[in-house]
Order: C-alpha cells, then structure tokens, then sequence
C-alpha cells in the first residue's frame, strides 16, 4: 500500500513542470491515487483526512466519479433497507430483497472508507479532521436521537451515553477507532487474515458487551482492513465488462438463496451486533457465519460495484453527502415507528411496498443534496480552529 510520500512522488506533473524538466508524465497509478484520495469526501470525518496531506490541501484535483456515485448508490440502499425492515413478516419477496441488501450495502461503504483511510498517519491535520469529521457529528447525534427517543418514542427517561450508540450513530463510532488503528494495519505482515481472525473470535464471545457497540466494530473490521488493503487497479478490475456481465447472474442467484433463506435464517447475522451465543446458536457456528458471510458479502459488493457508473451523472455530487443523508434519514426511519406509519394496511401491499421504497430512496436523496450539507455542517463539519493548537509548522509556511 502506498505511503503519503510516495503517492506524492507518483502525481503527474504540472504543465509548467513539464515544460521545466524532461521528465515523463506519472504514472496512471499514482494518478488515480491522488485523484481518488481528493475524490473521497462522502464519508466525512473519515474520508476528508485522505483527501489532506500533512502539507495542506491539494488544489486542482478532480472528484473521482466512480466513488462519489457508488456512496451514493450504497446509501440509498442502506435507506431502503431500513424502509424494508418493517416490511418483512408480511412478504417474503421483501425479505429476500432486504437479507440481499443487508449483505453488501454496508460492507462496500466500509471498504471505501478503508480504501481513502491508506493515507492516514495520525498526523495532527488528519486528526483535528478525524475529530471534527468523526467524534463531534458522534457526540452531536448521539444527543439528538436520545432526545428523540425521549419526545417521539415515548421514553423520557432514555440515558444520555456517549457509551451506548444508538440506532445509526455505530458506525460514527467504529469509523472513529478503525480510522484510529490504520496505522496498525499498514505495519502487520498480514492484515486482513488478522483480522479475520478478531472478527471470528469476537462472534463467539458474549461477554464482549455493548460498550461503543464493539461487537459490530471487530465484526465488521474485516471490510474496512480490506479497502485498506485495495489498490486502484483492484476497483479497475471489477469495472471490466466481463465483471458487469457476471454480476448479473451472480445477483440473482443470491436473491434466489435469499427467498429461500428468507423463512430459514436469522437477519439479526447480517446487523453483527451479537455473538453467536446471543443469537440463540452454538459457538462454534459463529466462526463459520462470519468468514461464510465475509466471502457473500465481498463477492456481492464486488457485484454492486461492477455496476457503479464511472461517469459523472446528476447524482454524482450527492456522494459528497451521504453522511449527511445517513445521520438525518435516522430521524424518519425511526419515527416511521414511533408513529406507526407502518400500521396502515395498504404500506402491507405491493402498491404499498413500492410506495415506501420510492419514499425512502426520494428522502435520501433529497437528504444529500448541497443546501441540506450547508444547514447542517455546523454539526456534521465544524471548523473548531478554537479548540486545537496552532501547528508550528503549518504557521511557518504561511509566514
């Protein structure tokens, strides 16, 4: 995997440059490098980091399509899954669809932000981003959805803890320690077998907890070492039309099993939040599910993005906002609950199910876009150049 100096020392020249020195231009590789890491601001606190080098911004550099539309993609799914849960008991075609999504929507998110993590050094830039990107949007909803659990659901005695995460703000929280141990995993010899091996042991111990929703950090690990892992030309790979054209079969054979799985299967595997123990099955089967669905959900994700357009179209610029859209569609999805939007008749029928979908894949959208990211960037971006100390350096070199 790249270091920061190297990607550095592979950027194509500018013209200027070119026209100074005999040199040939950068190689494709370190091109996509650079462009990809500027392109990857979706997944703010996490993603915003790769797109800063420990000398500042890097002017000139255009957003990668491919990456902007697959967040975006990825997370209308992850809207529509929540649509769908209520869904289940009454139509098995809505819970094959719904195990589908469930075992690759989350898992492809996870392995873009390991891929924009590669640069991460723990530099004092990219910690001030990985606070303010990461753990403050944490703190912020963390509250929020606490407050809105205790007015909309009926709870007003629901706990503050910053210990606890609920519903959505997990992934904020595994985000930030993920971030956190990259530099651990670009120095193991072997990292994505290691942590293979964290993730199996963790589905097999109960006692592990719900403290920072940790069973759901080490289990789904495994995506985030692997997009930590990944080079451009891994995600060139998959875009091939051969890989389009297996994606198909693939996807229906994987709705095939769900159907079939549907009435078989415990969804609770796909969510990792429990060990085997907990979900009512043998110790042992926890290991085997866990590297069982790691291969699904890789294979699947692989499918999903053999289909990601590499063009730039109209949704293109919404993949700069899909934590937005994430944290804010929590707040209707839960009080679709709350409020028993759900207990309706007709939301029960095929007329009914694609209604909600359509609803949830608009919301979501609509959620993404530009003016929504200027309301709310004073929770989900804030500058805070209050709370963190001058870097000598940086100081220097604006002198």
């Amino acid at each position: 995997m790249s270091e920061p100096r190297q990607l550095a020392s592979q950027r194509t020249p500018l013209p200027a440059q070119r026209a100074a020195v005999a040199a040939p231009p950068a190689d494709t590789k370190g091109s996509k490098s650079a462009t990809d890491t500027k392109g990857a601001t979706g997944i703010r606190g996490a993603e915003a980091a790769s797109a800063t080098g420990a000398a500042g911004k890097k002017p000139g550099k255009a957003r990668d399509a491919f990456f902007d539309n697959a967040k975006y993609l990825a997370i209308v799914l992850v809207a529509m899954g929540h649509a769908w849960e209520p869904l289940r008991g009454d139509s098995r075609a809505a819970s094959a669809l719904y195990i589908t999504v469930y075992t690759f929507h989350m898992p492809a998110f996870i392995v873009i932000s390991g891929y924009f993590s590669r640069s991460f050094d723990a530099s004092p830039n990219r910690l001030k981003r990985l606070i303010t990107g990461v753990a403050v949007p944490y703190v912020v909803f963390e509250v929020a959805y606490t407050f809105f659990k205790r007015t909309a659901g009926g709870d007003p005695d629901y706990p503050i803890s910053l210990l606890d995460p609920w519903y959505l703000t997990w992934f904020l929280i595994a985000l930030f320690v993920w971030r956190l141990s990259t530099p651990i995993w670009k120095v193991v010899r072997w990292p994505l077998p290691l942590a293979l091996a964290i993730a199996v042991l963790a589905s097999v111990s109960p006692d592990i907890g719900d403290d920072l929703d940790l069973q759901r950090v080490l289990q789904f690990l495994p995506f985030f070492v692997l997009g930590l892992c990944l080079k451009p030309e891994h995600f060139q790979l998959v875009r091939r039309k051969e890989a389009r054209i297996l994606a198909v079969p693939v996807f229906a054979a994987a709705l095939l099993f769900a159907y079939w799985a549907a009435p078989r299967m415990n969804a609770a595997w796909f969510y990792r939040r429990d060990s085997a123990q907990e979900l009512g099955a043998p110790g042992w089967s926890g290991a085997v599910m866990t590297l069982a669905m790691f291969g699904c959900s890789v294979i699947l994700a692989a499918c999903f993005f053999a289909w990601v357009p590499g063009r730039k179209l109209w949704f293109t610029a919404l993949g700069a906002g899909t934590l937005y859209g994430y944290l804010l569609h929590g707040f209707v999805a839960k009080g679709s609950r709350f409020w028993d939007w759900y207990d309706v008749h007709w939301v029960h029928t095929p007329a009914g199910e694609i209604t909600v979908t359509v609803a949830a894949m608009s919301l979501i959208t609509v959620l993404c876009t530009p003016p929504v990211q200027r309301m709310f960037r004073f929770a989900m971006e804030p500058e805070m150049e209050w709370a963190f100390r001058k870097d000598a350096a940086e100081v220097a070199r604006r002198r």
